[in-house]
Parts: structure tokens; sequence; C-alpha cells
């Protein structure tokens, strides 16, 4: 990937002009009033503020997130490789943010050194961004090596879960939660055969005691534990988790799928497990058990980590079939990554139009609603506020109030209403969405062209997206005419696709578009924005 001259200090100068959030506030109207000068955040307290590029030497780009950039670079001293992610301080606009960063940094301290995770060096901090120091992974993300191979086995998956529930074990045994296990975020370390698999990403991870409980909808919607939508759960959702990678590592589709955000919901709740489609009449039972298992909705009998570990399908891994899954596994496996491929890269396009100046006219719009000028909107006064503003959408306002009713405070501060308000932005928004669809609409004529979604695919890095192109396609272009319009482009994104995880504050999940409500009769109720 390009821009090899620009350095994560460099592009943080360049990004970050002002800060909306003023560091240790949650929403007091007077820190927030226009023309009111924004004090310096400091987002790390216990690291000296400085200069990264005094001490590593900045290279190209390796990746980008929706709040930082991850950059090559050598320690100056020892001239070791290693990765830089540089978070901007534009992008840290709530508390929630700046808390995310932070304790992202203190699990990564936390956490001991092992093999299966990526060793974390130092944090920096300057003016503009937080940098994240760490060891470089250049071997490719998982499902790019497992395509890659000529021979993928049953064997093969079960190595690769044995690693990433031993990733599991360790986080919960040193209190932690990883709260977000998934293909993407397990990187190999170098491009040789035998390279160890490592998680690279602990933004939404979090600390736990035994017993305690969460409610804060976090991670992937393919991924996620029925626990989660219901709003209470503990640990035993990263087996959950690890189970779903299991199931698309042995037929190359998610366990829970559906046509729409809703519907893969629905799915998870009903808990059916398809092991009739092709390769699962030929799969061991010893693999379809531990599937089962590691599947169970009832997380008091789900298996710890410890048990998958002495699973019998694992402790013989090396007797596990090594006949090849197939050539439909495969070719299934690279459409399901290609696929997120495309929707992050979307995604990243959208997060750079939410601009400064969208959250300044929130903020006129909080100031407002906000009558009594106490920093904090209750239900009357968003109600009110749809009535004197039309910029809300009844919807948005429903949203908004749903919000309010699941925090259990009864109101939102301002940076909870910027938080919300910028996701309704992001996923609602057809301008931001039409934004998407040109950048990959290189000529302008309307639709996405299949060199098209080739070429930007493989502006991330990617090798052999004709097939792969092709196989989007198939699945995105739904009236056959071998291109994509906007419309369509549109249905793929609003479909399947995560729920808030472009942004962290919106993976906290204290906004949900999506309501999962427990009725009296037992029955689960699934409402939407």
């Amino acid at each position: 990937m390009g821009n090899c001259c620009r350095s994560p200090a460099a592009v943080a100068r360049e990004d970050v002009k002002s800060s909306n959030y003023s560091g240790n506030d949650h929403g007091r109207k007077d820190k927030y009033s226009a023309g009111n000068k924004q004090k310096q955040i400091t987002v790390l307290t216990d690291v000296k503020k400085e200069n990264v590029e005094e001490r590593y030497l900045v290279d190209r780009e390796l990746g980008r997130g929706e709040f930082g950039i991850t950059y090559l670079c050598i320690d100056r001293s020892s001239r070791e490789l290693l990765a830089c992610k540089s978070i901007s301080k534009r992008k840290l606009r709530t508390a929630v943010d700046v808390e995310d960063v932070r304790r992202e940094v203190a699990i990564m301290k936390h956490l001991p050194q092992n093999s299966s995770i990526v060793s974390f060096k130092e944090a920096c901090e300057d003016e503009n961004a937080v940098h994240l120091v760490m060891e470089l992974c250049e071997g490719g993300e998982l499902f790019d090596r497992i395509v890659a191979r000529g021979h993928y086995t049953e064997r093969a998956a079960a190595a690769v879960t044995r690693t990433i529930v031993e990733v599991v074990q360790l986080c919960h045994k040193h209190g932690v939660i990883h709260r977000d296990l998934k293909p993407e975020n397990f990187l190999f370390a170098n491009k040789k055969e035998n390279s160890p698999l490592k998680a690279i990403d602990f933004g939404l991870s979090i600390f736990f005691k035994p017993g305690e409980k969460f409610s804060e909808i976090v991670g992937s919607p393919y991924y996620m534990a029925p626990e989660v939508l219901k709003r209470n759960y503990g640990p035993e959702i990263d087996i959950w988790s690890a189970g779903v990678i299991l199931y698309i590592l042995l037929c190359g589709v998610p366990p829970f799928w559906a046509e729409s955000e809703q519907g893969v919901a629905q799915a998870i709740l009903r808990g059916a497990i398809d092991f009739k489609r092709e390769p699962w009449p030929s799969i061991s039972e010893g693999a379809k058990n531990l599937v089962r298992q590691m599947l169970e909705a009832d997380p008091k009998l789900r298996l710890s980590a410890k048990q998958v570990l002495e699973h019998p399908w694992l402790q013989n891994a090396k007797k596990a079939p090594n006949v090849p899954l197939g050539d439909v596994v495969k070719s299934r496996l690279k459409q399901f990554s290609m696929m997120n491929r495309f929707k992050r890269k979307a995604l990243r396009v959208i997060a750079d139009f939410l601009s400064n100046e969208e959250v300044g006219d929130l903020k006129e719009m909080f100031n407002k609603i906000d009558t009594n000028n106490d920093g904090i909107v209750s239900v009357e006064e968003l109600k009110a506020g749809l009535k004197l503003n039309s910029q809300l959408a009844e919807s948005e306002v429903q949203m908004l109030i749903e919000a309010i009713d699941t925090n259990g405070k009864g109101t939102l501060d301002y940076g909870e209403f910027i938080a919300i308000s910028l996701h309704l932005q992001r996923m609602a928004n057809d301008e931001h969405l039409h934004k998407a669809f040109s950048y990959f609409d290189k000529d302008g004529n309307g639709y996405i062209e299949p060199d098209e979604l080739r070429d930007a695919l493989m502006e991330d890095g990617a090798d052999d997206c004709t097939n792969v192109a092709n196989d989007i396609f198939q699945e995105v272009d739904t009236d056959k005419d071998g291109r994509i319009s906007f419309e369509e482009f549109a249905a793929m994104m609003k479909t399947g696709t995560d729920w808030r995880k472009a942004s962290r504050h919106y993976s906290r999940g204290r906004f949900n578009s999506l309501s999962v409500k427990l009725m009296k009769d037992g029955s689960i109720n699934l409402g939407n924005e």
C-alpha cells in the first residue's frame, strides 16, 4: 500500500486542527459552547508527550481503521522493524472514545508476553495523536493464508482453532474478555509456512471480575453470542465467537446468517446449526461435537477455554483428517473475506466524511434541545426537539429515546448524544453512502464495474481478486446487469453489515440500532431504529 513517506505525526498534523472533546468532561454545556477554545486533550496520563519520529523512523502505511493508521516503523536505536498504530485525537470525539484508547493500552500492557498475541512495545503521545508501537506481523490475514494454500484440511482448521482458544484462555486467566474475536483480528507473524498466528486487536476488550456481567452490545454481528444480544454476558462470549470461527473454518460460511441485521440476530437467538450442507457430511463427528458445545446457547453449559483445549478433537489434532475440505470451502472463505474487505473499505471512506463541521452542527442541535442548559437531554426535551428541529427524523428521535431507556440514567449527555447521532449519520445518511459509492465508481458513470471493484480490493493488498470480484458481483448485483448500482451498493451496506462496529463508541453498544427486548412471556422482540 502506498503513502510510504507520510508519517503518523505528519498525518495527524494535517488531520487535527481542533478537538471537540475537552478530555475529562462528559457533557457540561459550557465546555461545548460555540467559540469556546478547547483545552488540548491528554489521553495517556502516565507517558510524557514526545515526537514519535525522534525514536522511530516511520515508513509506509500498512493498514487503516476508523480511528488510526498503522505504519511500518523502525526503532532508530535497535533497527528493529515494528508496527505503529497512530490514533488521531481528532477522531476521539467523546469520553467513551478516550476511555477505550486508555483501556486498550492498559490491557496490552497487562497481558503477558505470549507467542499467540502481538507483543506490545510502548505507547507514545504527542499533541495530535496517540501512537501504539508493537510487534510487526507481515504474514497476512488468517483467511488470506488459508485460501492461498493448495491443501486445506480439517487438521489445519484444528491447529488454527487451538491458537485462537489459547488466546481466549490467556485473556480469561488474566481477567480480560476480548469481546471482538473474528478472523480479521488474527495475523500471521511472517510469510513462512509455520508462522505463528497472533491476535492483534484489543480495542474492544475489557477487564472483568469473576461473576461480573456486562450489557454493552459489542463485537461483530456474525460472531455475537446470544447473551450479548440479551445484554447480560460474561467471558463465555469469547468461546461462542471462537466456535463461529471454527464453523467458518470448516465450511466457509457463518453458522448464523440472514439478509438483514435483524435476521442475523434472530438466527443467533434461534441457534439452529446447519450440519447438512457440504462439506459437513464428510467432516468428523469430533469436529461437529466441538462446534455444538462451543455454540451452546446457555453460557453456563458452554465449554470453557480449558475444556475446549481438552476436547478429543483438539487433543488429537494431528490425527484429524488430512483430506482437503474441497474447493467449495476455499471459494466460500475467499468470498466471505473479500466481502468483509469491501464493506470495511466503504466504511472507512464514509468515516472520512464525518467532519468537524458535522459535529459542530450536532453541537448546535444539542444546545437547542437542551432547553434548561444543564448539559444533558431528557426524553421530554428530546420529544420537544423533534417538533422544533426538522433535522431530526422521527426514527432518529426514537433511537435516541431507546438509548435513554437502556442506559439506565434516563438522560443522554453531550458525548452520548454525539455518539449515537454520528452513528445515525454514518449508516442512514444517503449522502455519505453516495460519497463511498463514488470512491469505487472511478469513471463516474453511476455504477461500480467489475474492474473497479477488483482494483479497489487490490489496493488493500489482496491478490488475484478477479474471481472473487466476480463472486461478489453475483451476490450484490441483484438485477444481474453486470454492474452494481447505488441502490444495490446501499442494500449491501445495510445488509448483514456491522451494526455499529465502524467506530469504538458505537461498538460499546450504549446506543443500539438493534433493540432486543425480553417480553413478559419470555419471548424476544427485535426492533430496529
